[in-house]
């Protein structure tokens, strides 16, 4: 698995270009995915470090992912984005111990700040996680 190796699975063509444009320019390989069956097959493929997967997508959206990812040996870290405001769904994604989940609209700014934690997070053992659980752990609490 490469250190900065990420997986975007998002079906809107604008959005995963340039958050891809953004992710590139900050250093990291960036695989993009249209939806969750070609986003599933990249992930055993390639093992990225982080899957950025939108919530809502064709075929097969961001929680059946998260299921996946949950599934594997080692599975990659993961942020969740999405256009949806239900608090139901943040709670059943962190449940199913996805790293951090941003809303959309958001800055690149923000997005990238939870890329280099994350990233940097795996890269040290884990020892920066900003409380933000782990796929295969309970969630924890953030303060």
């Amino acid at each position: 698995m490469a250190d900065k190796s990420i997986l975007l699975i998002e079906d809107d063509r604008e959005i995963a270009t340039t958050i891809q444009g953004v992710l590139q320019a900050a250093g990291y390989q960036v695989a993009v995915a249209n939806n969750g069956v070609e986003g599933r097959r990249i992930i055993d493929n390639e093992h990225p470090a982080l899957v950025i997967t939108d919530m809502m997508m064709p075929k097969m959206g961001g929680f059946p992912i998260l299921e996946y990812v949950r599934s594997q040996a080692t599975p990659p870290r993961v942020i969740m984005i999405t256009a949806n405001e239900g608090g139901r769904h943040k709670a059943y994604a962190e449940m199913l111990g996805v790293d951090e989940y941003l809303r959309k609209p958001f800055a690149m700014d923000v997005l990238l700040e939870a890329v280099e934690r994350i990233i940097g997070s795996a890269e040290n053992g884990g020892s920066q996680n900003s409380g933000a659980s782990r796929l295969k752990r309970p969630p924890s609490k953030r303060p």
